[in-house]
């Protein structure tokens, strides 16, 4: 590396590092950043949103395989909310240790959807 000063006039040095687009050959990427009509066409884009069956599907497969089973990894969908549930169970006791959402995120969850249409969330009287 050179230090050159200010009022002092050089050709211009070499580059420690290799050129963009040397790097880009070096990973493999060949494709140019995305435009903002490709950004803003991917985000509004709809999303393909599965059934209750492919999700039910989906969770039974993982279930059965055997890399879950070795985590402690039990998953399953709320009948009520329709969400996802995954739960870490001890293998030995058969105990749930951590369950995500939580069993009180449920019940929110479910109280939040039967109270949408009266808009009340506690059912006590002051």
């Amino acid at each position: 590396m050179t230090i050159d000063t200010i009022g002092n006039s050089t050709t211009a040095r070499t580059v420690d590092r290799p050129a963009a687009s040397d790097a880009s050959a070096a990973t493999g990427a060949a494709r140019a950043p995305a435009t903002a009509v490709e950004t803003a066409a991917a985000v509004t884009a709809s999303a393909n949103v599965p059934t209750l069956d492919q999700v039910k599907n989906a969770v039974s497969q993982l279930n059965k395989s055997s890399q879950a089973k070795s985590q402690g990894l039990e998953f399953s969908v709320d009948n009520d909310t329709k969400r996802t549930v995954v739960k870490v169970v001890d293998s030995g006791t058969g105990e749930v240790l951590r369950q995500i959402p939580s069993p009180e995120a449920l019940e929110i969850a479910k109280s939040l959807d039967s109270k949408a249409s009266t808009g009340l969330l506690i059912q006590q009287t002051a």
